[in-house]
């Protein structure tokens, strides 16, 4: 397969992917900001959410102050921020366009319609007037567009480079959306909670769980109440969590498999080593060394990943 093509096929995925975790990531934002807090820990939860996508330096070039109203409109809407839900789900239909001939039909007119939708939606004001139902519908499109890749795409080496982008970006986005819990409470978590915590993380991990997905999947593994650790567990090392970083590293180091190449064996250690790390890590030994340290080491080596299959596989730049 030209270079080309893999590049565009594997960005696709992984654009579609970013605007669902983005949606995802903003909607554990705009829960919790619904629950009884002080102005400190919501300026925090919402300061978080920039840092961990990387993008408050920009937020700060356009604004002042963090406002709730002012972060959700430049990560929904704003086309200047390259991360942005509009700017992600553009990139996603320009490299299918790019690729048409690649793609099935029913894959190249669901990345279509879910463009011109979203900006009917948001000339409409559907965002601003009901933000969650907003989120929801992007989270739809995107399980749509993986549903329909399965479900029509030749299993070959388009559809590999495709699954690959998209488990490569949600390893990513599934820690950072671990990571913003940290960030909001501007502290680290080594499996202890204060007290006067206790209530709020409650509904903060019962939020998180909800926006992965992974709320009625915890009840059915866990039988018991919420408890962090065991949220950690859940969306770091179980396997048969769709979600977890456990199993979007099997779904990379298979399909890495698929499309393996002459000069592609070290990127491939790389994966499998990473992997092995998740297959038999411990959350308690995790926590002993601190969540938030844990996450920020497992994203650099994702991202090391990322530009690795680049150099390998793709159209190193990008």
């Amino acid at each position: 397969m030209l270079s080309r093509t893999a590049d565009h096929l594997y960005w696709m995925s992984r654009y579609t992917e970013r605007a669902e975790n983005t949606a995802r990531m903003l909607d554990v934002n705009y829960q919790t900001s619904l629950l009884p807090q002080s102005a400190e820990v919501a300026k925090y939860g919402w300061q978080g959410l920039l840092s961990i996508s990387e993008l408050l330096p920009l937020f700060n070039e356009k604004h002042e102050h963090i406002v709730p109203d002012e972060v959700m409109e430049f990560m929904v809407k704003d086309e200047s921020n390259p991360s942005s839900i509009l700017s992600c789900l553009r990139a996603a239909r320009e490299n299918a366009r790019a690729v048409r001939g690649a793609l099935t039909t029913e894959a190249w007119e669901t990345q279509n319609t879910t463009w011109l939708e979203v900006n009917r939606m948001l000339r409409a004001g559907e965002f601003e007037r009901d933000p969650g139902q907003f989120f929801e519908w992007v989270k739809f499109r995107s399980h749509l567009s993986r549903g329909v890749m399965f479900g029509t795409m030749l299993q070959d080496e388009a559809f590999y480079f495709s699954r690959l982008g998209t488990f490569l970006e949600r390893a990513d986005n599934t820690a950072r959306l671990i990571d913003v819990k940290f960030h909001a409470l501007n502290s680290e978590f080594f499996g202890t909670a204060t007290e006067e915590d206790l209530e709020y993380d409650f509904y903060h991990w019962s939020a998180i769980l909800r926006s992965a997905s992974a709320f009625e999947v915890y009840r059915k593994v866990y039988r018991d109440v919420i408890k962090p650790e065991r949220v950690a567990e859940l969306l770091i090392l179980r396997a048969d969590m769709p979600r977890s970083l456990h199993a979007s590293l099997q779904e990379v180091v298979k399909n890495l498999d698929k499309v393996k190449n002459d000069q592609s064996a070290e990127t491939q250690r790389r994966a499998g080593k990473l992997l092995a790390d998740l297959q038999y890590a411990r959350v308690d030994e995790i926590l002993a060394t601190g969540l938030h340290a844990y996450l920020t080491q497992f994203l650099d080596r994702v991202n090391e990943l990322g530009w690795r299959i680049s150099q390998d596989f793709l159209v190193p730049g990008r």
